[in-house]
């Protein structure tokens, strides 16, 4: 047998005698229709391979025998070899094993599958010629994009997999297992405590239990893995000096504007080479791997998103938190990051707003498949009164622009209604869809 049908056999065998993890459920699920693959994308360690865990353990519960499943891990160092020439090997071993299993619907989970080149022509092939269910994951958008040739389009189920939500972490420190339905003084000052954690630690499932010192080291090693991996070894960056210095350059101010060509002329007095090319593409990379999210403008004019920069937020408020020096008083944009990624996890596309007369507003947020559209304005706290009428007036103006009749304010602590119209609503109430 080959070295690498041996390798492949050895971790087929690995899987099947190995225990499952025990896992704290997420709140998503696989949609599984026949010929059509599941894919799981999401940023290194935010659980999508755990994700896969859950779904084999309820295969399993639900009758499905553990041989009828395969999971490989691309990034196993054992198949640091494997190429698109080996995929055939895996049908050949795994069959091999469980010829009594060709006649049953099996299920196959490859794990970081964009690591070969090619892999989607394989995928294809299993999808059209396999009596199988197949579930992909990966740390790339472009899984879904422009890098999938016409090969699997209209072929793949995606699921986007983040960070702990703030209900999720409630669950994972066994705070309420299920989402709290009263808010009495109790159950309030347990949110107050536990948002205030969230916000610190951030939702990365691998860091929730270590003390802050190692939690940072941890965090950080996902920066270097997500640069290294994600970007300089499959884009062949050769600049590392200048991405290390765009990282950090937009997680000192996330949530805010970033423009390329400030960013280019910052490094030029810095004497730093680069070209402004290249920073395109690099911020392209960066949130193709999920670290960043881009929100445009909200405008029907393709001219007004091309001179108006996007805001760029980082994934996990955690993340910032390990990379960036904050002063007490700078929690503001801690707070519009996690509001945008709970926007992102119910399914909303957002944008912000700039209105005609110079106001400005957060988040346009409109769902993607029911089309709700809400207008969303972050303000830390009521007490600052010039900041707070300067979001009100925000969003008022956006509300007649836009002809909604509903606004929502996503504050710290403080909650209140304000001409029956607009909803003032603490963030660790928000969180839980109240």
């Amino acid at each position: 047998m080959p070295a690498m049908k041996n390798i492949i056999s050895q971790l087929i065998d690995d899987f099947h005698e190995r225990k499952l993890p025990e896992l704290v459920t997420r709140d998503k699920e696989f949609s599984e229709i026949k010929g059509k693959a599941d894919v799981v994308t999401g940023m290194r360690r935010s659980g999508k391979t755990w994700f896969c865990y859950q779904k084999i353990k309820e295969l399993i519960v639900s009758g499905t025998k553990k041989e009828e499943i395969l999971y490989l891990n691309f990034e196993d160092d054992r198949l640091l070899d494997f190429n698109v020439h080996n995929f055939q090997e895996i049908l050949d071993v795994y069959f091999g094993k469980y010829p009594e299993h060709r006649d049953t619907r099996c299920k196959f989970f490859f794990d970081e599958i964009q690591r070969i080149d090619q892999w989607e022509m394989f995928i294809r092939r299993l999808l059209d010629t396999e009596n199988l269910q197949i579930f992909i994951t990966g740390s790339s958008s472009k899984l879904l994009g422009s890098e999938i040739a016409t090969t699997l389009r209209g072929r793949s189920l995606p699921i986007e997999i983040f960070p702990f939500s703030f209900e999720e972490f409630l669950k994972f420190h066994g705070l309420f297992p299920d989402r709290p339905k009263t808010f009495g003084a109790n159950t309030a000052s347990i949110l107050r405590k536990a948002i205030n954690d969230y916000l610190e630690v951030g939702g990365f499932p691998e860091i929730q239990k270590l003390d802050r010192d190692l939690r940072i080291e941890v965090l950080q090693g996902y920066i270097d893995s997500v640069l290294l991996k994600d970007i300089v070894e499959r884009h062949k960056v050769s600049n590392i000096h200048v991405l290390k210095h765009l990282v950090r350059h937009i997680m000192n101010s996330s949530g805010g504007q970033f423009s390329v060509n400030k960013f280019y002329n910052t490094m030029k007095s810095m004497s730093i080479k680069c070209t402004k090319n290249s920073l395109y593409a690099y911020l392209d990379h960066l949130t193709d791997a999920f670290l960043f999210y881009k929100v445009p403008i909200h405008s029907r004019s393709e001219k007004s998103r091309l001179i108006n920069p996007a805001k760029i937020y980082t994934i996990d408020t955690g993340l910032l938190n390990a990379m960036t020096f904050r002063n007490s008083y700078n929690y503001g944009p801690l707070l519009e990051t996690m509001v945008f990624m709970h926007l992102r996890r119910w399914g909303y596309d957002a944008e912000y707003v700039n209105t005609k007369d110079g106001h400005e507003a957060d988040f346009f947020a409109r769902h993607k498949i029911s089309g709700k559209a809400q207008l969303i304005q972050v303000c830390w706290a009521l007490s600052d009164k010039k900041t707070f009428e300067r979001e009100l007036r925000g969003l008022k103006s956006a509300m007649d622009e836009h002809s909604l009749s509903t606004g929502t304010i996503v504050t710290w602590d403080d909650e209140a209604i304000i001409e029956n119209k607009i909803k003032v609503i603490p963030i660790w109430k928000w969180t839980l869809g109240v």
